[in-house]
Parts: C-alpha cells; sequence; structure tokens
C-alpha cells in the first residue's frame, strides 16, 4: 500500500473493476486460460503495483487500464498509482524521452537536479510501499526506487529503446535503474550497458476485449464512423492510408506525408483516389505534441487528401474502426520501443508499412503481414503503398496473417503471464525463461 498523510499520488484502482479471465478463451483457447489461472494461484492474495506517469495517453497507460483487471480476475491485488507533477516536470521528462532516443536537446544538471528530482521526492519522501511486487514504468518515476521506501520486490520496466542513450543522461539514471531488482526491455537490442541487476525481455500486448481491439466487421466499421466522416468530409467510397501515434518528433509523420504525396502523382494511383488520415492524441506527460502537430499542418499545406485529426469523440472505436477499414496502415517511426498501434492494426486484419526499427520488426514480417522500410526512404515507401493499394487480393491475405501473428505472440494473456512468471521469480516460486 501507498500511507501517506498528504499524499500526492493519483489512483486508478476501483473504476477499473476486474476481468474474468475466461473471457479470453476465445482467442487463446481453454488450455492457455487454465495454464495462467494455474500460475496466479500461486499468487492468491499477493499485492501487486504499478507506477507511471499518466492514467491516459500512449501505450503504457492504456496496457495498465487491462493488466489490472485481468490480474485482479486472477485473484492478485493489483493497484495503479500515478505520480503528480507540474508542467515542467513533464517537459523535462518528455526531453529525457527525445535525448535517450538520439534527439539532440539542450540539457542542464539544474533541470535534473530542480525538476527531476524534486517532484519524484515529493511524490515519494513520504511513503512506504508494501506491495508484495511493483513495477515502476520509464524514465519519469524511475528515480522513486532512492527517493520512496520500497518494501516489495521491484522492477523498472523500460519501454522505449535506450541501445543509444546520451551518456550523460544514462549515467544519471544507472544508479536508481541498478537499485531496482530487476529490469525489463521490449527487446534485448535496446539495453544500453552499466546494468548490474537481471535483464528480462517482455514485449507489449493489446487486448482483444476493449473497445478500440475488438475485431469487428468492416459494414459496422463504416457505419460507427459515419458522423466522423461527415464532420471531415472524408470520403467512405475511397481507400484510406491510416497513420496512428502520438504527434512527436520520433513518429516521423512528415515522411508519410511527403511519400502520400508523392503516391498521388503515379498513373496508376491517380484513378483510386486515396485518402491519407492521420489521427494522434495528445497525452498529458506531452507537451510538445501541440507544436509537432503545428509542423504537420504546415507539411500537409492544405492538401484536401489528407485529414490530420486531434483527439478525435469516441477515440477507441473510431481509431479501432478506421484501423478496420484502410486498406494500409504506416508507422514509419526514426525510434520506436515498440510500436503497439502497429500490433492493433494488425489485430484488424490491416496490413502495415512500418520501418525497421525497434519493436516494429518484431511484427511486421516483410512479404507477410506488410513491409518494412528505412524511415526515410520515400521511393520504397510509395512503391510499397502503391503495390498494396493495387493488389486488393494480397492486401487481404496479409491481414488474415496479421491478425494470427498477433494472436500468437502479442494478446494481452501473455503480457500477464510473463509478469506473473517473474513475480513468482522474484517471489522465490519460479524461473523465467525470458531472462535476456
Amino acid at each position: 500500500m501507498f500511507h501517506s498523510e498528504d499524499t500526492r499520488f493519483l489512483e486508478k484502482n476501483e473504476a477499473l473493476g476486474s476481468t474474468d479471465i475466461n473471457a479470453y478463451t476465445e482467442f487463446i483457447g481453454s488450455e492457455k486460460v487454465e495454464r495462467l489461472k494455474n500460475m496466479a494461484g500461486a499468487l492468491m492474495n499477493k499485492e501487486w503495483a504499478h507506477v507511471n506517469s499518466t492514467f491516459s495517453g500512449g501505450g503504457v497507460a492504456e496496457m495498465l487500464r487491462s493488466v489490472v483487471p485481468i490480474a485482479k480476475g486472477l485473484g492478485i491485488n493489483t493497484k495503479w498509482y500515478c505520480i503528480e507533477g507540474e508542467e515542467e516536470f513533464y517537459s523535462i521528462t518528455k526531453r529525457f524521452h527525445n535525448i535517450i532516443q538520439g534527439v539532440d536537446q539542450k540539457f542542464t544538471l539544474e533541470d535534473l537536479f530542480e525538476t527531476y528530482i524534486k517532484t519524484n521526492r515529493d511524490n515519494f519522501a513520504n511513503m512506504v510501499i508494501d506491495e508484495d511486487f511493483t513495477i515502476v514504468h520509464d524514465p519519469q518515476p524511475c528515480a522513486s526506487i532512492v527517493h520512496g521506501n520500497y518494501n516489495s520486490k521491484t522492477v523498472w520496466r523500460c519501454h522505449i529503446d535506450t541501445s543509444d542513450a546520451n551518456e550523460m543522461i544514462w549515467n544519471f539514471l544507472l544508479p536508481y535503474i541498478n537499485n531496482y531488482d530487476g529490469v525489463v526491455f521490449s527487446m534485448p537490442e535496446f539495453v544500453k550497458g552499466g546494468i548490474k541487476k537481471p535483464v528480462y525481455q517482455i514485449t507489449p500486448a493489446i487486448d482483444p476485449l476493449t473497445t478500440k481491439n475488438r475485431q469487428r466487421e468492416e459494414k459496422e466499421a463504416y457505419e460507427s464512423l459515419n458522423d466522423l466522416f461527415v464532420e471531415h468530409e472524408i470520403d467512405p467510397e475511397r481507400p484510406i492510408v491510416l497513420a496512428v501515434s502520438r504527434y512527436d518528433i520520433h513518429k516521423n509523420q512528415k515522411t508519410i506525408i511527403k511519400a502520400f504525396k508523392q503516391l498521388k502523382n503515379s498513373a496508376a494511383i491517380k484513378k483510386l483516389k486515396p485518402q491519407l488520415i492521420i489521427v494522434g492524441n495528445s497525452a498529458t506527460d506531452d507537451p510538445e505534441g501541440m507544436e509537432m502537430y503545428k509542423e504537420i499542418l504546415f507539411e500537409i499545406d492544405g492538401d484536401t487528401d489528407i485529414y490530420p485529426l486531434l483527439n478525435i469523440p469516441n477515440n477507441n472505436e473510431n481509431i479501432g474502426a478506421l484501423m478496420k477499414v484502410a486498406r494500409v496502415f504506416m508507422h514509419i517511426s526514426t525510434k520506436e520501443g515498440f510500436g503497439l498501434v502497429v500490433t492493433e492494426a494488425l489485430w484488424q486484419g490491416t496490413p502495415v508499412i512500418g520501418s525497421n526499427v525497434g519493436g516494429i520488426v518484431l511484427q511486421v514480417i516483410p512479404s507477410k503481414t506488410g513491409y518494412l522500410v528505412e524511415p526515410f526512404d520515400i521511393e520504397r515507401i510509395v512503391g510499397f503503398l502503391k503495390h498494396l493499394l493495387t493488389n486488393k487480393e494480397e492486401q487481404e491475405k496479409m491481414g488474415m496473417q496479421g491478425i494470427e501473428h498477433v494472436r500468437e505472440n502479442f494478446l494481452i494473456t501473455g503480457l500477464v503471464a510473463k509478469y506473473i512468471k517473474l513475480m513468482r521469480f522474484l517471489l522465490g516460486t519460479d524461473f523465467p525463461y525470458f531472462k535476456i
């Protein structure tokens, strides 16, 4: 539990409720469901906590909205806590994120000590954290391991690629990281040197029961999109190319726009009249998002076939439906921790053109679930777009293969199973096969 007379923590627990694991039988089969129940049996009445920096916006919060109820349904008392910070803190940690992933930005020790450490200290100084097992997500609350009082087995879960992290930032974070009992990354390639604690690989995953990820018929998807299409004058009869992500420099939306503009000049494509829809949400811990959105508008330069949407209504339903009706999904990041949005698109049966970075390469199997490209290779992006838009049979075949790839590798039940196995190991009852 988190004990404090003057807590700055925000809590998101009761509203989430619990999820019956049997509801996933149709997706993974009864054998895997029973195996998960048996694994969780050893942890009945144990307590599990998650700590991160936002309850909404971004893949981490989205996963926790499923992980917490599933764990509760398995009999593990699970809670989710969110640190509270001023806008300056989120700006600083966003720069952390950018610098760790190779963007050259100015940074001072004053930023580190006066904002980052102060926020962690203010949130954790009076806390006693005595859940049996705690997962702290990403850099924002990483320093809590020193500034808080953890009476639990504690793991730092890094969702971003740190392999080329700026040395000053990494050396600043490393003493905190090495105070944890273990560290989890999405891929072995993301692990930078200096970590002295056990490292594990757990890939992110999606929940097929959520509004966004439920599988729907194309007719139903178009019906649910009617209001959105009318509002933005999007033509449902024309092919849709879709991109969904934060408005962020690493998401490389400008390259997608340039490639689409070039695509429209192709004689084979002109008669199809494709449309590009770019959807982004602004997260509470991402103050740079609106600035990037303005740059995207400048790049579009009034092109009426490109629709940049921000924080659309009925977000989860509409994004899931857009992924269903899109002919092609694009995710051309320059840096990527994993790219759950790729998983979501594949699950809706849409092939993906993705960059050959980060976790995208685990999801996009060339010529099977989509195509991989270099992040700025506009010619190849255009070529693959043209191929998929003019070969509907192959597009549909790839879509079916994408669904099965996700079913086998990237559903939320598999992620929960690995967390449970790691918890059992740290509590002395198991050994994780996914140790790096």
